[in-house]
């Protein structure tokens, strides 16, 4: 089984998921733009009990970060949990999102991605 390991900027906080995904996306939401201070975040999910965190952290809605350096790295709940993918300690990572979501916010000189499926705002 794959384990994929990550950490802040820092090192404080660690994170690991093992196995596959249960699905990787992009986002162009106002939201994730501003949070991620991007034109979007590329993220995955697993299922909770795949998910590991050791460290400290502080929340914000939902996401978590480090209070030290600030880097955002996950949501969790008790079902799944969103990483940020940029956070992997490997990168460029094996993982292709296989959908975009609010790809009405998306700038006008990012291309969508080959064969992922495109929503307008939030997936169905």
């Amino acid at each position: 089984m794959t384990t994929l390991i990550g950490s802040c900027t820092c090192g404080e906080v660690r994170v690991a998921v093992r196995g596959d995904p249960k699905r990787i996306g992009i986002c162009h939401c106002t939201d994730c733009r501003q949070e991620s201070g991007s034109a979007f975040t590329f993220f995955g999910v697993w299922d909770a009990d795949q998910f590991e965190t050791r460290g400290e952290t502080a929340e914000y809605a939902g996401r978590h970060f480090c209070p030290t350096c600030g880097s955002r790295l996950y949501s969790a709940n008790d079902d799944e949990a969103e990483i940020k993918l940029g956070i992997l300690s490997d990168a460029p990572t094996p993982l292709t999102p296989s959908y975009e979501l609010w790809v009405k916010r998306r700038e006008s000189w990012l291309r969508p991605i080959e064969n992922a499926e495109q929503f307008n705002e939030d997936r169905r």
